[in-house]
């Protein structure tokens, strides 16, 4: 019997709770290489983790290393980036104190190969050429930092153009230090400036069975839904999207629900009649699934929407970007519905309020299509045999 190999993983964020995007990716990454590779994971946090927490990742891990940084330390190291060239969110995470602790960690555990997520945690093993690694990008940030720089002002402004420029520089710089990359979708993959950047390989994300296997307790009653952390930028700019651009457009007494953790004050002065702020649900399905419509209307960000994948998992006919489907991948007006103006989402919206019939065509078709070509097990094996070369 042969035996498995020793994977070392590396986490900017504790990849427990899932709600974060980078927390989720890593979360069921960790579950399906466990089955491959015994895991040892290295985690940064700046929040106390608890037993659940622990436990819930514990289980697929044969050891976890959790190293905390202070509020003072991560602002400091933010801060410094300023005298150098690094990007800001690289300092946020990257310390001095930590960087001593790893490299006596990868001394102990010896791995047989390193996988780090995001460039937020890769200086920390940049220079450890023991073994082969591979660097997750996740998304292409200096595009979703180029994004939110267009929107913004004055000082802000400057700090986001400044920040992009550093980030752009810094994905292709370290490129050099890992042997194998990923990206969640092509789309990001051309935003990473690297002469080599094809070489990249695209490992999406996936949906758990949790929401695939999931039978609503009741038939929808609200009318359209948008999720996701209500403290991330993207998410407040479509929130604000929703309920100041397309709602005033729709019938009188159409409602919106925006469910999810975080609700940044922003978010919570969106309150009204016709507007729902639920806050963090414990299970989000069962607010997807009381909903007639998803709603996403990204302008903002990068990478994969998990919302969309859910959603689409649990048969909710879905509106969305084409910038957003376009890492997507879903067919427009088949699977799923593309606008990119506000009439384009009141002409969507309205009609299929107005069509039950074509809601069910719609949804159906959308869970046919996350089944075909999101299922965890099917696409993180592109990483196993990457890993495991």
């Amino acid at each position: 019997m042969t035996s498995k190999k020793k994977l070392l993983i590396i986490t900017s964020r504790f990849p427990y709770p899932l709600e974060k995007g980078d927390k989720l990716r890593a979360f069921y990454q960790i579950k399906e290489l466990s089955e491959h590779f015994n895991i040892e994971l290295i985690s940064l946090t700046e929040h106390k983790i608890d037993k659940k927490e622990l436990q819930a990742v514990g289980q697929f891990c044969e050891a976890i290393h959790i190293f905390h940084f202070s509020a003072v330390e991560k602002w400091l190291g933010a801060s410094l980036q300023f005298f150098t060239k690094k990007p800001f969110q690289v300092g946020y995470f990257h310390h001095l104190r930590i960087q001593r602790k790893i490299q006596r960690k990868l001394q102990e555990i010896a791995p047989d190969h390193i996988y780090c997520q995001l460039i937020r945690a890769a200086e920390y093993v940049k220079n450890y050429h023991k073994c082969p690694k591979t660097l997750d990008y996740m998304d292409a940030l200096s595009k979703g930092i180029e994004r939110r720089a267009k929107k913004a002002k004055g000082i802000t402004r400057w700090l986001f153009r400044s920040e992009f420029k550093r980030l752009m520089r810094y994905e292709n710089a370290i490129f050099e230090y890992f042997e194998h990359h990923t990206i969640i979708s092509e789309q990001d993959r051309d935003y990473i400036f690297h002469k080599h950047r094809e070489t990249i390989q695209v490992v999406v994300n996936g949906v758990d069975d949790y929401f695939m296997d999931y039978t609503p307790v009741q038939q929808p009653n609200l009318d359209i839904v948008f999720t996701g952390n209500m403290s991330y930028p993207p998410n407040i700019t479509a929130s604000k999207y929703i309920t100041e651009k397309i709602l005033p457009e729709l019938p009188p007494n159409t409602n919106v629900t925006l469910a999810g953790a975080n609700p940044s004050p922003e978010i919570s002065a969106l309150a009204s009649d016709h507007v729902n702020i639920t806050g963090f649900v414990a299970d989000l399905r069962t607010v997807y699934t009381t909903a007639k419509i998803f709603v996403a209307p990204m302008f903002l960000g990068t990478g994969l929407q998990n919302k969309l994948l859910e959603a689409m998992a649990l048969e909710v006919p879905c509106i969305t970007t084409s910038m957003a489907n376009n890492a997507l991948g879903a067919q427009p007006s088949e699977e799923i519905l593309i606008a990119d103006d506000t009439d384009a989402f009141v002409q969507h919206i309205t009609y299929l309020l107005d069509n039950e019939e074509k809601r069910s065509a719609l949804s159906k078709r959308g869970k046919q299509f996350i089944r075909e070509h999101y299922q965890w097990k099917q696409v993180t094996q592109k990483l196993i045999e990457l890993i495991g070369v």
